[in-house]
């Protein structure tokens, strides 16, 4: 295990479980079909759970380019691992919606509904508006940045093993991510992570799906802007209140 590796991992599981959440709610004939906004953003908050319990020991568990970016703004993080991280995480994400199109493949085939098929992969706003699209982005992204500054790690027992950011470390994100979705995620469905909407974004354009539309490029931009501008604004003012 390396930080590439515990990188790709992570965000594959994330985006596995995550999008594969959105496959079982929205597809046709699932048993989750109907499910609805609060198994969503339960299934995501344990998703992200899931990929930081497996790579945080290792890398850190960023799993989002615009934590990568944060932290290195922060000056918590290398500015020179940044691309290695940014690029595992793009291939994960990438890997892991591949296995949600593979596991529902059968209900990809019976949704004709391009919308929903591409709602797996990727996100699109409820209403376009793409200057208040944007605006959504960067709020949830920050919320999320800027908490994440203020995790403090846990120590177990009397020899004070960190609990990092693993197990018992990544319920804080978890609890922080389920709460933007259901507070912040109905307006854009909450990418706050370029990682997590560009690399299925390009899976949904490059994978043999039956009957697919197009796969929205022009608003593919959004949800990859907006997160980076998002975290570069909490560690802007997350480095203005040190003392």
């Amino acid at each position: 295990m390396t930080p590439f590796i515990a990188e790709f991992l992570g965000t594959a599981l994330l985006i596995l479980l995550g999008n594969g959440v959105v496959a079982n709610v929205v597809l046709n004939k699932t048993k989750g079909n109907g499910g609805g906004w609060i198994v969503i953003t339960t299934g995501w908050a344990l998703a992200v759970f899931t990929g930081v319990v497996v790579a945080g020991p290792v890398s850190g568990a960023h799993l989002n380019p615009a934590v990568t970016i944060g932290l290195a703004i922060a000056g918590k993080f290398a500015w020179a691992q940044a691309p290695s991280f940014i690029a595992a995480q793009m291939l994960g994400a990438m890997a892991g919606t591949s296995l949600v199109w593979l596991n529902y493949k059968d209900h990809y085939d019976n949704t004709p509904d391009t919308g929903l098929q591409r709602a797996t992969f990727c996100t699109e706003p409820a209403i376009r508006n793409t200057a208040l699209n944007l605006i959504c982005e960067i709020t949830g992204t920050f919320v999320l940045i800027f908490a994440v500054f203020y995790f403090a790690g846990g120590e177990l027992g009397d020899n004070k093993e960190p609990i990092g950011m693993g197990s018992l470390g990544a319920i804080p994100v978890a609890f922080v991510v389920w709460v933007i979705g259901l507070s912040l995620g109905g307006t854009t469905g909450y990418a706050i992570n370029p990682a997590r909407d560009l690399g299925p974004r390009i899976m949904h354009q490059l994978l043999p799906i039956k009957g697919k539309g197009g796969s929205d490029w022009g608003y593919a931009w959004v949800p990859v802007l907006g997160p980076v501008i998002g975290a570069s604004l909490a560690a802007a003012l997350y480095l203005a209140l040190q003392p």
